[in-house]
């Protein structure tokens, strides 16, 4: 693990969420996006070298809807940097932890993600982040 990428925070209104946290964190989000693979709407904020994800769920059945559901606003999911995805799964899956998807699939922020399942993380869902690389020529 190379650091910390982000800090996931599930809120019920994306708009009025991103207001109280440019107040909070006393700046914008620098990028705001859609993941129609897992029905959210998400906005990022820059703090030192950490972000701050906001997650709005987009469908009612999704991920970040049954969480509010069930836990209300808050956070949601702890992030890290790795620079091999595949091989940093391999070694979690060795060491016994549950992963919640068998291979990285594609996230917000031009990230290859992978969730371990929080039963296996003393209750906290992380979440493993790998930068896409376009192939250079």
């Amino acid at each position: 693990m190379l650091k910390v990428e982000h800090i996931g925070i599930a809120v019920k209104d994306l708009a009025s969420a991103n207001e109280l946290f440019s107040k909070l964190l006393n700046t914008k989000p620098y990028k705001t996006e859609t993941v129609a693979s897992e029905a959210v709407s998400t906005s990022f904020f820059a703090v030192g070298e950490t972000k701050i994800e906001l997650l709005e769920a987009s469908a009612p059945d999704s991920a970040i809807a049954k969480f509010i559901e069930k836990r209300g606003e808050g956070i949601h999911h702890i992030a890290y940097e790795v620079a091999d995805i595949e091989a940093e799964m391999e070694r979690l899956r060795a060491e016994g932890f549950t992963l919640l998807n068998d291979k990285p699939k594609r996230g917000a922020d031009n990230k290859l993600v992978c969730f371990l399942h929080p039963k296996s993380s003393n209750g906290v869902l992380v979440e493993l982040c790998q930068e896409i690389r376009t192939p250079s020529h």
